[in-house]
């Protein structure tokens, strides 16, 4: 696709077109959620800049292309359009990092209790990836509340806040950082 123009002065009075046509505040629900998830994106290309070649930065990448899906899913109207086979996850990618999730998970050999979001940099940036990610989730669940939401939407954001949790402990354990364990006792 060609960009032909960046800006179109549209949106000049804070308004902006979702697919479909419509025209809404940049502040309503669909677009904080599909804004959040815009974000998500760009922290994970930072993270992604982290990471060696290979099988986590391969995912990463995987992670922000299935991203742009779900924020097209969130950009669609379904009452008024229907959704373009681009907004529509792939079969198989909850599934996906379900998998990843569970291979990781093997790499741990004791629980360890809550952990403080740090560590290596690449590891603290997929917290912060993690935490980004449970802020767009909050706001997809928002707008579920007064629109249509494909259900495999939040139960993809949903299994990829916990696969950032677990990667981060992953980078740590390959780059040999120790985590910091919360030390607080709860009662």
């Amino acid at each position: 696709m060609k960009i032909t123009k960046v800006y179109t002065k549209t949106g000049d009075q804070g308004e902006t077109s979702i697919i479909g046509g419509k025209r809404v505040r940049k502040s309503c629900e669909r677009l904080e959620a599909y804004g959040t998830v815009d974000e998500l994106s760009a922290h994970l290309g930072l993270l992604a800049s982290m990471l060696p070649e290979g099988g986590d930065k391969d995912m990463i990448i995987r992670i922000q292309n299935n991203l742009f899906s779900v924020c097209s899913n969130l950009a669609t109207d379904q009452s008024q359009t229907p959704l373009y086979d681009s907004a529509k996850l792939a079969d198989g990618e909850i599934e996906s990092l379900e998998v990843e999730i569970d291979k990781i998970m093997q790499l741990f050999t004791e629980r360890q209790g809550f952990v403080l979001p740090g560590g290596a940099q690449a590891a603290a940036q997929a917290h912060v990836c993690r935490t980004v990610c449970r802020r767009a989730e909050r706001r997809i669940v928002v707008l579920s509340e007064i629109a249509q939401v494909s259900p495999e939407i939040l139960q993809y954001v949903n299994r990829l806040s916990d696969y950032l949790f677990v990667l981060a402990k992953k980078i740590n354990i390959n780059t040999g950082v120790s985590e910091i364990i919360w030390q607080k006792v709860c009662r």
